[in-house]
């Protein structure tokens, strides 16, 4: 197996006839999926989408893929193929529209019909080509037939690219439930076909490589939510990805079921559920949704409340209601359905929810205690039984961190496709399809992006680390004062401590220190401010280290007068 090494240094251009498939995000991590294909000097991209921030990086909104190593060929992308409509799938679009507003976006009805709605917000008014399964487009040089896939979204799709350079199958995220709850299978019998003509490269869906067996049917889920509909009593307040429609369907047929009404909380599913239900993917009986306003005249046991925040995030809906800082209070008795599975790294924020709620006296149901959700990826037997069909000559596993990108290819090969053909990469990492055999050819930036309000892009690794820094430790402000021709102290120096667990009535030991240290300077000949605010820092850091093993923030000012 081939796999990055740490020093690969920038690609050679591409040879003429050869095919080049650079991912900008999904490998490696779960989100922020990209991936940019290249032929005779044109480009087509398939996904952008967002990574949602964890611990370490306080105060971003989102994570982006880095567009630099596009940057400067805007002009070459004939579109962006996009696989279906969740957020780590089309959640970069809109940035990247931002530099290029005229990129076609190729997809299926609701894929669009969610993109064009989240581009309304950021004013912007795509050229859009609509497609579902068994079409088959040409867009400049790259032939796209896209295959109906199965995922946890309706109208997902794989994608065929046909070059001169051979075929490349890119699976988007699928798995293969025999009992969709829209009866819209995995087309194997297409990726048969395809197998027969030849898969010259396949990009895999890792995000369950790990987990044996077969996914469980969707359909399972719906006899427990009866089953919890059915004893509740009290409100019933269920967390959701906003574009979960088949969850949100199985939601709403047991709460049509049980007597109760729906409400929609929070801006991306009241407009996501709108786009469904307009389009038809979701069927609402009349009646049954009813505007969250409305609930207090309602009796708690009508009640029904859906919203987001099933994976922790601090800033939705139900992370709000489970801090007390939500309209919705949550009171004894509620009812709490976290209806999705647990993003890998978001496990504390989602279990220090689940505690909020307890805290209030909700019930809350979530995967580990019933089985109210079911992966829309697929497990290691199906990806065996996939691979055995399409036969692919070479295998690239995309979508998952490095343990699953590497379970994928120990499946794969398992499956008899030879280990010198299954190409392990990471994030900007270059794979050239060349003569029929996929090999790693060198590497382009492709770091994290962070989004922090309207600021995209200028909040760097340093400014996170100092507010780590910040949150982990505090600061200490010392001011001080100078005579500018003397370099002398004529006031300070003055400390303060914000958040550090020191009391400023200690810094009377280490202030006498400080003023010798900066007379000592002065004496020296060393008056410049900035020499001096690097003295302050070392002094009293060392002073602090040494008495309490603390790291604060030292944020010396020096005022010449």
């Amino acid at each position: 197996m081939s796999h990055p090494h740490p020093e690969l240094g920038p690609p050679p251009s591409l040879p003429e006839g050869g095919l080049r498939v650079t991912p900008l995000g999904g490998l490696g991590e779960i989100g922020r999926n990209m991936t940019v294909f290249e032929y005779g000097g044109r480009l087509l991209i398939v996904d952008c989408g967002v990574l949602f921030p964890e611990e370490e990086q306080p105060g971003i909104d989102l994570i982006l893929p880095d567009f630099t190593s596009i940057r400067d060929r805007l002009d070459d992308i004939e579109g962006i193929v996009l696989t279906h409509g969740h957020e780590d799938h089309i959640g970069g679009v809109p940035f990247l529209l931002r530099e290029k507003p005229d990129i076609p976006l190729i997809g299926s009805k609701l894929t669009l019909a969610l993109i064009e709605a989240k581009l309304q917000e950021h004013r912007i008014r795509p050229y859009t080509l609509e497609v579902a399964e068994g079409n088959r487009e040409r867009v400049g040089p790259f032939d796209c037939e896209f295959v109906a896939v199965n995922h946890s979204i309706p109208d997902a799709l794989a994608v065929a690219i046909r070059t001169p350079a051979g075929m490349v199958v890119h699976t988007g995220d699928f798995k293969m439930d025999q009992l969709p709850l829209d009866n819209r299978l995995t087309d194997l019998h297409a990726f048969a076909r395809l197998s027969e003509e030849g898969i010259d490269l396949l990009l895999a869906d890792s995000t369950n490589a790990e987990v044996p067996g077969f996914v469980p049917p969707e359909r399972e889920i719906s006899n427990v939510l009866r089953q919890v509909f059915g004893s509740a009593r009290k409100r019933i307040i269920v967390a959701s990805f906003a574009s979960h429609v088949h969850r949100i369907q199985q939601i709403l047929d047991a709460a049509h079921e049980h007597g109760r009404r729906v409400a929609f909380v929070g801006r991306s599913m009241v407009r996501n559920m709108g786009i469904a239900r307009d389009l038809g993917y979701l069927k609402v009986p009349p009646g049954l949704v009813v505007d969250v306003k409305t609930l207090d005249d309602l009796p708690d046991s009508q009640v029904v409340l859906v919203c987001t925040g099933s994976q922790g995030e601090p800033m939705a809906a139900l992370s709000r209601m489970a801090n007390r800082d939500h309209q919705i209070r949550i009171v004894e008795g509620d009812t709490v359905i976290l209806a999705s599975s647990l993003i890998p790294g978001n496990e504390n924020a989602v279990y220090r929810v689940i505690n909020g709620l307890t805290r209030w006296g909700a019930n809350v149901i979530h995967k580990g205690n019933a089985k109210v959700h079911v992966s829309g990826h697929a497990s290691a037997g199906e990806l065996l039984y996939f691979y055995n069909i399409c036969r692919p000559k070479n295998l690239m596993p995309v979508h998952g961190e490095w343990r699953h990108l590497r379970a994928n290819a120990e499946l794969g090969a398992l499956t008899g496709v030879p280990h010198d053909r299954i190409v392990i990469a990471e994030d900007g990492v270059v794979v050239d399809l060349i003569e029929g055999k996929a090999k790693i050819s060198g590497k382009v930036q492709a770091g994290y992006v962070y989004v922090d309000g309207l600021s995209v892009g200028d909040v760097g690794e340093p400014a996170l680390k100092d507010r780590k820094i910040l949150g982990d430790e505090g600061i200490i402000s010392v001011f001080v004062v100078i005579d500018s021709s003397t370099g002398k102290i004529t006031a300070g120096p003055h400390i303060q401590a914000r958040g550090s667990g020191i009391d400023d009535s200690v810094f009377g030991e280490v202030t006498p220190r400080i003023s010798e240290v900066l007379e000592r300077s002065a004496q020296d000949g060393v008056v410049e401010p900035h020499q001096m605010q690097q003295l302050i820092r070392r002094t009293l850091g060392k002073w602090v280290s040494d008495t309490y093993r603390r790291r604060p923030m030292i944020l010396p000012v020096v005022v010449e007068v």
